[in-house]
């Protein structure tokens, strides 16, 4: 459909300015009317929705403004839940959200998420033009409230998982800190000794004029290596880098790599739990609906940002449509635990799967919570045996050679 431009007055007198999509300008009109705007000036455009609002900023304005954070997404879906429960009105809605946006970004977003809402787009489509602020979850999980009618308590639901996801996240950055600089700390310095220190040693074991250890040696031939070689080491490090990006945009690539994420230790169980809480809450919710179980199933295998847990997923939907059991096809998935599989067993004998599919997404949550408690205290030992070996290294490949030296001439 055609797009124009439009300049209307609000109930309030406000000139509203703005682009909107409809089959002719009387079309543009009734949606406007029916937003309980008066229209001045309608004219056919070439400009997109979305680029009305971009085209009103210079290039410094874009450079220089502040981004949408998911703190601004999970603060719009409390916003949208508490108004949608109290029985206002989403367009009326979306144009309070708009006017009271902090963030002019954000701000832009909600007008034109509107404005698709006025041409006639159902809001998981007129959301879908902004992908990089709401995910293909967010996206999902909003389809099943327009399917089951329940937008409200998705949108709860929504700030609920974000709000899970961003203390997951936090507490990661605080348990994931001081190991990660501890290990960048060594690594320089590594980088340092094999560059600056081990040449000058190389000199003074010359000077011995005898057979070196195997470390010394070793050390030796890795610090010659790298100082021949380094732009070469920096080109491969930075080629593999972007190489790797490249492969994980790839269907079979971000595939394996999944697959090889949920089996990383201590971080794969972590990733499994949480994308598993996921997947329970949104067939609860779809369940809950009235929504049938394969289309259920069809849908909830979008929410999980997983390609691999998500493939598990539709091959469960696919054993349901031949007509076996959702324990059966939960089994065959090969992802769940024994506690589950006994849980989602009771749940379809006594007709209860979304009480306790529930049920199984609070135990997955707190399991979680469980391990980001205790992560540090897991990464602790690895942490210990890795700076240890590389002491070790260095110790026997400098001093060994010194000490040797020393209880020579003792002798």
């Amino acid at each position: 459909m055609p797009f124009f431009s439009y300049k209307a007055r609000s109930a309030s007198g406000e000139l509203l300015t703005g682009v909107m999509e409809g089959a002719d300008s009387g079309a543009v009109a009734d949606q406007l009317m029916a937003g309980g705007s008066t229209p001045v000036d309608i004219s056919a455009t070439k400009q997109t929705v979305t680029g009305a609002g971009a085209s009103k900023l210079n290039w410094w304005d874009k450079l220089t403004e502040k981004k949408v954070t998911p703190m601004d997404v999970q603060l719009f879906s409390r916003q949208l839940y508490t108004l949608l429960k109290a029985g206002v009105p989403i367009m009326r809605g979306l144009a309070g959200l708009q006017e009271s946006a902090i963030s002019p970004a954000f701000g832009r977003i909600i007008k034109d998420v509107r404005e698709s809402l006025d041409a006639g787009r159902e809001l998981s489509a007129a959301m879908a033009r902004h992908p990089a602020i709401f995910t293909p979850f967010y996206l999902s999980m909003v389809r099943v409230g327009e399917m089951t009618g329940r937008l409200d308590e998705v949108f709860l639901r929504l700030f609920d998982h974000l709000e899970f996801d961003r203390d997951m996240r936090a507490r990661v950055k605080t348990a994931t800190r001081y190991p990660t600089f501890v290990v960048f700390a060594m690594l320089a310095a590594m980088i340092v000794v094999n560059i600056f220190v081990i040449p000058q040693f190389e000199k003074v074991f010359a000077s011995f004029h005898a057979e070196l250890p195997l470390m010394t040696r070793v050390l030796i031939g890795t610090s010659r290596f790298t100082t021949a070689y380094w732009p070469i080491l920096l080109m491969l490090g930075a080629g593999g880098f972007f190489g790797w990006r490249a492969w994980l945009r790839t269907k079979e690539g971000l595939y394996k790599w999944d697959r090889t994420k949920l089996r990383l230790p201590i971080a794969g169980k972590i990733i499994l739990k949480g994308t598993m809480a996921r997947f329970a809450r949104s067939f609860a919710l779809s369940s809950t609906s009235g929504v049938p179980i394969v289309q259920a199933l069809t849908v909830v295998s979008q929410t999980v940002d997983n390609t691999y847990l998500s493939a598990r997923v539709e091959q469960m939907r696919d054993g349901v449509e031949r007509g076996e059991s959702i324990l059966r096809t939960s089994v065959a998935a090969g992802v769940f635990t024994p506690v589950v599989l006994q849980m989602i067993a009771v749940g379809e004998e006594s007709g209860s799967l979304d009480d306790l599919m529930d049920e199984i997404a609070d135990m997955y949550e707190r399991e979680v919570d469980y391990e980001l408690k205790t992560l540090s205290a897991q990464i602790e030992p690895i942490l210990i045996v890795f700076l240890g070996a590389m002491v070790l290294v260095l110790a026997l490949g400098i001093f060994l050679p010194i000490w040797d030296l020393g209880r020579a001439a003792l002798h």
